[in-house]
This record gives structure tokens, sequence and C-alpha cells, in this order.
């Protein structure tokens, strides 16, 4: 009796080391699989970055844009609401592009807007590098209607350097009718001035 105790024993701590340790394994293969779920392909990241920004989720968005372009990430009044969907990716080393479809809600109703989402490789990371692919927007026949878009500072400047001509063209018609005036002015206060007189000569005394 004595012997079959501890034979059970024996079976029940062998068992239970077994479980364990098939536990143990188990939760390691989880603890992978998770660690490779969180490597987004290009088409995945291109849809969360759009998703988000449809949401106005920027905090979001941002994450999935490379560093150097994630200032430009502003919220858009015209991506309200919008739908988005992938098709062809292509893949070369270090760079990739998503052929993107987004339907937009504003200001149009079911407007589509066909373009390519331009990703980059940054720490082993897919990133969409937004400036170039805001460059193919503004391509695009109708790609006024992501103008806002651009950094807001490009934006001052571009339309600073277009209204200097006009500044300039004001400033020497201002400068013109300024002198004319004076010339004006300075002649009626020579008409209404008394003219001198004359000291008479010592000589003649």
């Amino acid at each position: 009796m004595a012997t079959t105790n501890v034979l059970l024993k024996s079976f029940r701590c062998y068992h239970t080391k077994k479980s364990l340790s098939g536990l143990a394994g188990l939760l390691s293969l989880l603890f992978l699989l998770g660690g490779c779920q969180a490597v987004l392909s290009p088409e995945q990241v291109t849809t969360a970055f759009w998703e988000a920004m449809a949401e106005g989720n920027l905090d979001s968005a941002r994450k999935y844009a490379t560093q150097e372009t994630q200032h430009l990430v502003t919220k858009q009044q015209n991506l309200e609401d919008a739908l988005v969907k992938t098709g062809v990716i292509l893949i070369d080393d270090f760079n990739a592009t998503v052929a993107t479809v987004m339907t937009l809600k504003k200001p149009e109703n079911n407007k589509d807007l066909s373009f390519d989402t331009v990703l980059l490789k940054e720490n082993d990371l897919w990133k969409v590098d937004y400036q170039r692919t805001l460059n193919n927007l503004s391509n695009l026949p109708f790609g006024d209607v992501f103008k806002s878009l651009r950094a807001i500072g490009e934006t001052i400047n571009k339309g600073l350097e277009q209204q200097i001509p006009l500044f300039e063209k004001q400033i020497k018609s201002f400068s013109e009718e300024l002198i004319r005036q004076l010339d004006e002015f300075r002649r009626k206060l020579e008409k209404a001035a008394p003219p001198e007189k004359q000291q008479p000569d010592s000589s003649t005394l």
C-alpha cells in the first residue's frame, strides 16, 4: 500500500512538472507570435494611418509617420469620416508604395481620391513618408482638395511671394503720388508768399 502511494505521488509530481513545462512553452510561443504581429506590413500601416486621420486622431496618425514628417500631420476637415481602401503594394528594400483609394465625405460626398502612399522603413518598422505622399496628392488633377495638407509656413511664404510684386507696385504708386502732392504744395506756397523787399544799396546814400 505504501509503495502504491509513493508511485501515485511520483506520477502526480511528474504530471504537474510536465504540465507546467508545457504551459511555459505555450506562453513563450504566444509571446513570440505577439512580437511578430507587432511588425505591421506596409498595407496595415497605410490603413491604420489614414483611418486615424479620418477619425481626427492625430496622435495615433503621427505614430505611423516618419519622424521627419510627423510635424506635417495636422487635422483635415475634408478627411472626416473618409473610407480607406488599399490596392497594389510595391516593396523595394527599405521603400514601399501602397495604392490607396479614399472616399471623401466632405466637402463632396463619395468623391474617390486615388494616390500612392509612400512608406519608409524606420528602425525596422514601416512608417508613412507624409511629405512624399503629399507630393503625390498635389500632383493629382484635383490635388487642390489637399492643398491645406502642406505645412502652414510653406503656404504663407508662397502667398507672400505672390503678393510682393503687388506691394511693390502699390508702394511705387504711393511714392509718386506723394511726390506730386509735395511739389504742388510747394508751388502754392511760393505763390502765396509775398515777394521779398530789396534792401537799399548803401552806396546810393
